[in-house]
């Protein structure tokens, strides 16, 4: 599965979150950074639900750009 996230400048790096992953969320002083703990996080995430018994979310998110001028 492939689950999209979203990275964010902070004044202290980046942040990330994924839609489609209600609480999933991580931060990291560099891009590199915060990619690698998405990546983490996500499958982290993943593992709690299961162990906890919870069905796991389909991902449903997309993204896109809009070109302007």
């Amino acid at each position: 599965m492939k689950y999209l996230f979203i990275i964010e400048p902070t004044s202290t790096g980046y942040s990330a979150y994924s839609p489609d992953l209600e609480g999933c969320i991580t931060t990291g002083a560099t891009l590199e950074t915060v990619k690698n703990n998405m990546q983490e996080a996500i499958e982290f995430h993943l593992a709690g639900l299961r162990v906890e018994g919870y069905d796991i979310p389909q991902p449903r998110c997309l993204s896109s750009y809009v070109e302007i001028g």
